[in-house]
């Protein structure tokens, strides 16, 4: 079946990228989770309502990038070991304030943007509009919780 048309040897890289990608997104997923479970203090109802959302996304993500792996006829990396080695994205421990739970949430919004616009240069190289397509919307998505959380963290006399 050729459904793709795009030369396998310029999928390979895209494929590289989205496995990154992956990688990344299981990491946060998992320090999202830790977030939602020992976030404490007075805005605990509502960070506990938002991570809950985040790892919530977040777990969706996750499979469509396998899927999209898939679609381009690769295996994703499916192992937390090789997770470890690939992604930019760290363990954080979530025994730690609210504003660094957002801080390093947001931080971590930064690499996977970074990592998005990768995918996306090598999708465009290869003429891969679904790829382009369905990581264009992830990168407004975060864009918009980024913008959020990070209004979170002002002062309610702070301009932008």
């Amino acid at each position: 079946m050729s459904y793709l048309d795009i030369k396998s040897k310029d999928i390979e890289p895209i494929v590289k990228e989205l496995n990154i990608l992956l990688a990344d997104y299981n990491l946060y997923y998992q320090n999202l989770r830790g977030y939602h479970w020992n976030v404490l203090g007075k805005n605990f109802f509502d960070l506990h309502i938002k991570f809950e959302e985040l790892y919530t996304d977040a777990r969706i993500k996750i499979d469509e990038i396998a899927e999209r792996i898939l679609t381009l006829r690769h295996h994703p990396t499916s192992e937390f070991s090789k997770y470890f080695d690939i992604s930019s994205i760290k363990e954080t421990s979530s025994l730690i304030s609210d504003k660094q739970m957002v801080d390093n949430i947001l931080n971590q919004h930064e690499v996977l943007l970074k990592q998005m616009t990768k995918v996306v240069k090598k999708a465009e190289e290869a003429g891969d509009e679904g790829t382009i397509d369905m990581i264009g919307a992830y990168i407004g998505e975060i864009e918009k919780v980024s913008w959020m959380l990070d209004a979170w963290t002002k002062d309610s006399r702070d301009q932008l």
